[in-house]
């Protein structure tokens, strides 16, 4: 058996930032804004014309899932690639199926020919798109920073994500009012070709690694994959319990309430829909770069798996309550405090999960991470999503995100029994 628990690394580094200090983590931030920009640029102008067309909250879940199902599916095979392989041209890969899927709904919006499995199979195309970028780009945080400026980077990737998600609707939004969504989302597979020109030349992954790193030789082998990744992480317990409380968020919650959004804003009243979806969207990616912030400039929270926990359980109770508001002001301060939360303990998560897994199966152990904080993503479709349909968005997502804090509140309880044991 494999062990995955690694020396702990140096203390974290004290200056803030760490990582920007590092030219080709700058170069590849940058890249990755922009991908993530265009990622949720297409979100906004997708979810929103498909809504305009369907008015389906069917459609809303079926979009959590089948953007996330890849994930569940695909996840440690990717790692497993990528730990064989050259992650940057895996990167490129996912690039280029972004770039198809944004083409795809240009083409379906000019033509005015859209039907429901058209925006079906655009929505799995784009979740494929994502499973081989999402670990890649972790897998390659390795080769680009050293290990002290391992845990900045972690949390300034996951800043850029929600960097991505503000700026997106606002560059949408502003696309859509020059463009209008259906020649602007063609403007939007441009903004992925900066990181896939980057990556072409890049002096990293295998080819540049110190002699005695080569990658692995061992063939991908799918399920199986899956099967012994686990058994590897059984030895240790901070990669087990942040798995578990990523699986556990994805579950009941995920991101599932982005897709529902239109709705929300719908039923809170408050002016113009489009406007007001966009706002709380932004509210939400708005306490994310605050955490993300603050973390890095004060060096706040200190990283511990209790830490983490209490910081999801926080989230739940933020959710239940922007579920259950009325009042437009209140929900989008609830959203803001959801995405500072959800930052801080996804961040801190991941982080401990990459430090602590071994060089030789790392891309299998991240995989096997974003299996569970993404791939179980797709079933909080049904959860928030589809259960939507029955009873309502606001009462399934209150359900889903108090479900989610006894969950957790659960864990806490065990993992301090066993510390006092």
């Amino acid at each position: 058996m494999t062990s995955t628990a690694t020396p702990t690394p140096a203390a974290a580094p004290t200056e803030s930032f760490a990582a920007m200090r590092n030219p080709g983590y700058r170069m590849h931030f940058t890249t990755f804004v922009l991908a993530m920009m265009a990622d949720n640029i297409e979100h906004v102008i997708s979810y929103w014309m498909a809504f305009q067309k369907f008015h389906s909250p069917a459609l809303g879940g079926f979009a959590v899932v089948s953007h996330w199902l890849p994930y569940l599916l695909f996840s440690v095979p990717a790692g497993a690639l990528a730990d064989r392989g050259d992650p940057r041209r895996i990167i490129q890969a996912g690039m280029l199926l972004f770039m198809l899927a944004s083409l795809g709904w240009g083409y379906f919006f000019v033509t005015d020919s859209l039907q429901m499995w058209h925006a079906m199979t655009l929505l799995v195309i784009h979740g494929f798109a994502g499973v081989l970028w999402q670990t890649s780009s972790q897998l390659l945080l390795h080769d680009i920073v050293p290990i002290a400026q391992l845990q900045s980077a972690v949390r300034l990737n996951a800043t850029a994500r929600y960097l991505g998600i503000l700026v997106g609707p606002a560059v949408g939004g502003l696309i859509m009012l020059t463009l209008g969504p259906s020649h602007g989302i063609f403007l939007n597979a441009a903004f992925y070709l900066p990181l896939v020109l980057w990556l072409w030349k890049a002096p990293y992954g295998p080819r540049f690694r110190p002699a005695g790193q080569a990658p692995m030789q061992r063939a991908v082998r799918g399920l199986a994959d899956i099967v012994q990744t686990i058994r590897d992480i059984s030895g240790s317990p901070m990669i087990v319990s942040m798995t578990l409380l990523a699986g556990a968020a994805s579950f009941f919650v995920g991101n599932s309430y982005h897709a529902q959004m239109p709705s929300f804003a719908h039923d809170l009243g408050h002016g113009d829909p489009g406007v007001s979806y966009s706002m709380l969207l932004a509210a939400d990616a708005s306490g994310a770069l605050l955490a993300g912030y603050l973390l890095e400039r004060l060096g706040l929270l200190k990283s511990t798996p209790r830490t983490a926990l209490l910081l999801a359980m926080a989230w739940g109770v933020a959710l239940a309550g922007f579920a259950l508001a009325r009042s437009y002001p209140l929900a989008l301060l609830l959203l803001f405090a959801a995405g500072f939360l959800e930052l801080s303990f996804n961040s801190m998560a991941q982080a401990l999960v990459q430090i602590h897994a071994v060089a030789a199966i790392r891309g299998r152990v991240i995989g096997l991470y974003n299996m569970s904080a993404l791939g179980m993503r797709s079933f909080s479709g049904f959860t928030v999503g589809l259960a939507g349909s029955v009873v309502g968005v606001h009462t399934s997502l209150a359900v889903s995100a108090l479900a989610l804090l006894l969950f957790v509140g659960g864990m806490t309880v065990t993992l301090r029994a066993a510390r006092a044991t």
